[in-house]
């Protein structure tokens, strides 16, 4: 009899083991889910080209502040590992005075960048702050910026794309003719492509280059979040 109660209760134990890992295996599962979705609510990424504006927007406002009196934007640029405050609790920032002309912040606290240049390229992070103390995590926003050339080489042309981006490249990039690839169907044209960099190249008498340079379209993917955007080929006025 003894025996037969030191079974039942040895099951019972091993039973109970079992359904504590087992829920302890979807906890920490959730848990990982729950965190994930978080960071990448958390981590924004945007590619633009240069000369146009953009608007960065910051995913921790606290709610019920006037003048956005709680946020701070501060920058890490492509160019300097140094942090500079852009956003000083709503009011352009000292060491931003310079492109003030260029910053702003909208009602919702998000940071408006106009006219960007290559210089604006970097890892942005938009901070909450209450009676002095931070509040949360970090809102961040990579920025990246696409650059178009043409280059005549005597009787040759070529076109190039470029993304400037904060850390190593994650964008793909391509040129389409008529929204096709431009290999297919098209061998006059010559393609390259190195990381975040791709030219096509043809004959100036080629009939695309004295009529139909408008039907030509850098094919951007970003690799932070695996979006799709079109560029038209168009060089940027000064």
């Amino acid at each position: 009899m003894v025996e037969f109660k030191w079974i039942k209760t040895s099951l019972f134990l091993i039973a109970l083991l079992q359904f504590t890992e087992q829920t302890f295996s979807h906890f920490t599962l959730f848990f990982i889910i729950f965190s994930t979705a978080a960071a990448e609510k958390l981590l924004l990424s945007f590619t633009v080209r240069d000369g146009d504006e953009v608007t960065l927007s910051c995913e921790n406002v606290i709610d019920g502040q006037k003048n956005c009196v709680y946020t701070v934007w501060i920058f890490n640029g492509l160019r300097s590992s140094s942090t500079v405050e852009l956003i000083n609790l709503g009011q352009i920032a000292e060491r931003a005075k310079s492109k003030s002309d260029r910053l702003s912040v909208t009602a919702n606290c998000s940071l408006v960048i106009k006219k960007v240049t290559v210089e604006d390229v970097g890892r942005y992070f938009c901070q909450q702050y209450k009676s002095g103390q931070k509040q949360g995590e970090d809102s961040q926003v990579y920025l990246s910026v696409i650059n178009m050339n043409e280059q005549k080489d005597d009787d040759k042309v070529t076109l190039s794309c470029s993304v400037s981006s904060y850390d190593q490249c994650r964008h793909t990039v391509k040129w389409l003719y008529e929204g096709k690839d431009v290999d297919k169907d098209n061998k006059d044209l010559q393609t390259s492509q190195t990381g975040c960099y791709t030219t096509v190249s043809f004959l100036t008498s080629h009939h695309i280059y004295t009529s139909r340079l408008n039907l030509f379209t850098c094919e951007v993917t970003d690799g932070h979040t695996g979006k799709v955007q079109l560029f038209p080929f168009s060089l940027q006025s000064s």
